[in-house]
């Protein structure tokens, strides 16, 4: 991005960065024409400056393309008089005909804590719905369960600081290198400064397991079989902290024994989850005789039908050492989103109430009071799975979704978009007005444009319990507006509007900490009540902070560790072992779906992509929705690397790239979330999962699906770039990524080069064409000019052949091309030097740059750091960096 000259730039704005939980503080300084330069805080505790690929590039994302910038009713715009008086009439006669409960919230992470607030509270206290439900039921909700059934609270025990201080890290279900790259970066540093061993424990050998001293393959769904076998280890070994036991905890005797009947030894945990005997044994040692343990648990566990007893396995083993709420020791979640912790705490899951409080009659009646709320529910909503099969029954007659993208997102995605068709209302507050989940339509589709990132003021609490600020630094777009006060006007017209009178973001965070500290006598974690009187101007300047937070008995600063002391959030203040069950998802497969298949994320992307989608430095590294698959199952079933694949679920199908690659069983199969149909014409991950529920948390499955696979080939494969968007022709495979100077279609189809050339003529009509034709072998590139100017380029070659165009991008990107840059779009060969597909997406470097440093002699990854950057941001490319090392030094030594 151009930076602004001196004279007009902003000072920079503090804010925290909108992606994944570890809360990194951003400096960002607007330029004054809608842009912003982006850097990292070296005073925020999360990051101390340090930003992830994604993080470096929120610059490229805050431009107005495709972004929902007035009101919609049923397809047409609207002014927000007629939108609001849609929803509030159209809510109102939803419940006075079906009740309440036929009206359902759909949240989600990126919602600041202000605005889930007034969410909760208008639904679950004054209209009288308990079904709001939020995106992080897919991310975080088995983790709060076991949290829950731990210690009787959803309470975080330890901080980041505990990173370093570790002497071992073991990462459960977690590619921290690519999912939560600046924690990691904090982990690296440990070993190299400390000494701390880390051990990978996953299904797949990800970037995360390239680096790790351990790599634990364990077969899908047996982590239970392995923190059971642990626990009976660490028994038999005597290493339990029986004092800590016997004085602050319950049920161990109950919680061992079933230990025993999955698990009695290490041989029985190899076998039951596909281990190595040997490498059951060195995990066991490694834990037996390292003090300070931290675990960290993130998706991989969460995203489970056994995800809550994953998660109380784990539990049990830092309970039974009392390595707990100490420097470098304690369970640790590794939060998804970086609002999912703030969501919890003002109640957006359907199965809690605000301030951590759930539906103890004592409870109820507090909220009832504190609130003044007529309406006030009484128990439990439907979960997110079974809230949209609700939807499906008839049972939910109005949805109103904030924030998020169900139909990407969501297992069974295809049903759910069948089902919305059917709802009385269906309201979308959304930035993107182009996200799959705002072009679904019910019988009356109301679309209201929320405010984005940098253009919203408020908090978020991250995965250590610390609350940060995002602050506005851009104008509000068009007439977008912020989710509390679009709330709070619909509120208003339906007759609660004293209670929802806010002027201000700050007016609800002091109404949010006042109820945490209401009739709080120490008895629930999450007071911050200390913050409740907070001004106006306090509130503008506030500066990170952890909770519990009081008003009283602090200094100010909140509380790094909690339970060290023993004391928990139970009835006794005695934590709870809890007798797991046995792993029941090994055996997914079945002989019509062989496989089983497994989704989660890629480095460079988040979510549904319809922020990090418009960065052409994120779209770089992975362009095309793909599938690895073992060499084995290539083998098995005929795949080629770089080939086309079918993969095909109980619940639908989709057509991807393969990689072929030894970092997943055989067996398995990983697929990544982040395509729509916005980016790619058949790649939707999540809507081939099953999603069987959690029992106890409601977290649907997202890591052990029964798939099959097929090869599939097409006659022709290349790429089309073009100044902008351009709707690809029926019956192509497609996938969309933003390029520099415009967008670029990885694309496959049946049609041979001569039908290609005659539909690039038929989509640029009466343009100057300049070509190269070679139909005898599948051949055809196209550029196309206007008035002298590059406007589009095509490049078309047999099917089994992948594009490569990392040439034309270089081209297309120059405002200006000379005669060598027109020869090198139809000959497809260089005439200098090529930067090759990017491999560091923090500092934009390509493939053949980081070999071209490595045959001049840089000989480690501070060496080619040190001489083209790569790799000396985030870190996360550095598993592909050292990759390339061996490989590229013997290229340049023959």
């Amino acid at each position: 991005m151009t930076q602004p000259s001196p004279a007009l730039a902003a000072p920079a704005v503090k804010t925290t960065c909108p992606y994944c939980g570890v809360g990194c503080g951003v400096l960002a300084t607007p330029d004054g024409q809608g842009g912003v330069a982006i850097a990292g805080d070296p005073e925020h505790p999360a990051n101390f400056g340090r930003l992830c690929s994604k993080g470096s590039a929120l610059g490229e994302t805050v431009d107005l393309q495709d972004r929902l910038l007035k009101p919609m009713v049923d397809g047409q715009a609207s002014s927000w008089e007629g939108a609001l008086g849609a929803v509030a009439g159209s809510l109102k006669k939803i419940a006075d005909r079906h009740g309440p409960d036929s009206i359902a919230f759909y949240l989600s992470g990126q919602l600041l804590t202000e605005d889930y607030y007034v969410a909760n509270k208008l639904a679950k206290g004054f209209l009288g719905t308990p079904h709001v439900d939020t995106n992080s039921r897919l991310c975080m909700s088995s983790a709060v369960a076991a949290h829950r059934r731990a210690f009787g609270s959803d309470t975080v025990p330890g901080c980041y600081e505990d990173l370093d201080e570790a002497d071992l890290i073991v990462l459960v279900g977690s590619n921290a290198a690519w999912c939560h790259p600046i924690l990691f970066r904090r982990m690296i540093d440990a070993r190299n400064q400390r000494g701390t061993r880390i051990v990978t424990v996953d299904p797949r050998r990800t970037q995360t397991g390239e680096e790790a001293d351990l790599h634990l393959g364990i077969a899908p769904g047996t982590d239970t079989a392995l923190f059971s076998g642990l626990l009976v280890h660490l028994a038999d070994q005597g290493k339990l902290d029986s004092r800590f036991i016997a004085e602050h905890t319950a049920g161990f005797d109950g919680a061992l024994e079933r230990a025993r009947q999955i698990a009695p030894d290490a041989a029985a945990t190899a076998r039951a989850t596909g281990l190595a005997e040997a490498d059951v044994h060195a995990f066991f040692d490694l834990f037996e005789k390292t003090q300070k343990v931290v675990t960290g648990f993130s998706q991989g566990v969460n995203q489970s039908a056994q995800g809550t007893d994953k998660g109380n396995a784990i539990i049990n083993c830092h309970l039974a050492t009392g390595r707990i709420g100490r420097p470098g020791m304690g369970p640790l979640s590794l939060t998804g989103q970086p609002n999912a912790m703030g969501g919890r705490e003002v109640g957006g899951l359907a199965n809690m109430l605000a301030a951590h409080m759930h539906f103890g009659p004592e409870e109820v009646d507090r909220v009832r009071r504190f609130w003044k709320a007529p309406n006030i529910i009484t128990g439990e909503g439907m979960k997110a799975v079974a809230l949209f099969e609700a939807i499906e029954r008839g049972k939910i007659k109005a949805l109103w979704v904030m924030g998020t993208n169900p139909l990407v997102s969501m297992p069974r995605a295809d049903r759910i978009r069948a089902a919305i068709a059917g709802l009385d209302l269906y309201v979308v507050s959304e930035a993107i007005a182009t996200s799959d989940s705002a072009r679904a339509k019910g019988k009356k589709t109301v679309l209201l444009p929320a405010l984005a990132w940098g253009e919203k003021d408020g908090t978020v609490t991250n995965s250590e319990r610390r609350i940060s600020r995002q602050r506005a630094f851009l104008k509000a777009p068009g007439e977008a507006r912020a989710d509390w006060a679009i709330m709070g006007d619909v509120a208003r017209r339906l007759g609660y509007g004293d209670s929802f009178a806010y002027r201000s973001a700050a007016d609800i965070f002091r109404e949010h900490a006042a109820l945490s500290a209401f009739e709080n006598d120490g008895s629930r974690d999450f007071d911050i009540g200390g913050l409740a009187d907070i001004t106006e101007r306090a509130y503008d300047a506030h500066l990170p902070q952890q909770w519990p937070l009081p008003k009283r008995g602090t200094d100010g600063k909140g509380r790094a560790r909690l339970f060290a002391d023993g004391r928990f959030f139970t009835f006794d203040r005695r934590a709870r072992f809890v007798a797991v069950q046995p792993p029941a998802l090994a055996q997914a497969a079945t002989p019509e779906r062989p496989l089983v298949l497994n989704t989660g994320r890629v480095r460079d992307h988040w979510h549904t992509m319809t922020r990090t989608g418009k960065s052409q430095r994120l779209s770089g590294h992975r362009a095309v929705p793909f599938v690895e698959v073992h060499p084995d199952d290539a083998t098995r079933f005929g795949l080629k690397d770089g080939g086309f694949a079918r993969v095909s679920t109980e619940a639908g199908q989709a057509t991807l790239e393969v990689t072929v690659t030894d970092g997943v069983r055989p067996g398995s199969v990983f697929v990544p979330m982040h395509w729509s149909d916005m980016t790619a014409s058949d790649g939707r991950a999540a809507a081939l999962a099953r999603g069987i529920p959690d029992p106890v948390s409601g977290q649907p499955e997202l890591k052990a699906t029964p798939a099959a696979i097929e090869p599939v080939a097409y006659r022709s494969r290349g790429y089309l770039l073009t100044r902008a968007p351009l709707g690809p022709p029926p019956g192509w495979w497609w996938a969309r990524a933003t390029v520099s100077g415009g967008s670029g279609l990885l694309f496959a189809t049946q049609e041979g080069s001569r039908e290609m050339a005659l539909a690039i003529r038929g989509l640029f009509p009466g343009q100057e064409l300049a070509e190269y034709v070679d139909h005898a072998r599948g051949l055809y590139r196209c550029a196309v000019y206007t008035e002298g100017k590059l406007v589009a380029a095509l490049s078309v070659a047999p099917g089994d052949r992948r594009p490569d165009w990392e040439l034309a991008k270089q081209v297309f990107a120059q405002p200006d091309l000379d005669a060598v840059d027109r020869r090198t779009l139809l000959s497809g060969r260089a005439a200098g030097a090529s930067a090759g597909p990017v491999v560091c997406a923090c500092h934009g470097v390509g493939l053949d740059v980081i070999n071209a440093a490595i045959a001049g002699g840089a000989g480690s990854v501070e060496a080619v750091g040190a001489c083209c950057k790569a790799g000396t941001n985030c870190g996360s490319c550095i598993p592909e960096i050292r990759k390339l090392l061996p490989g590229a030094l013997a290229r340049s030594a023959a």
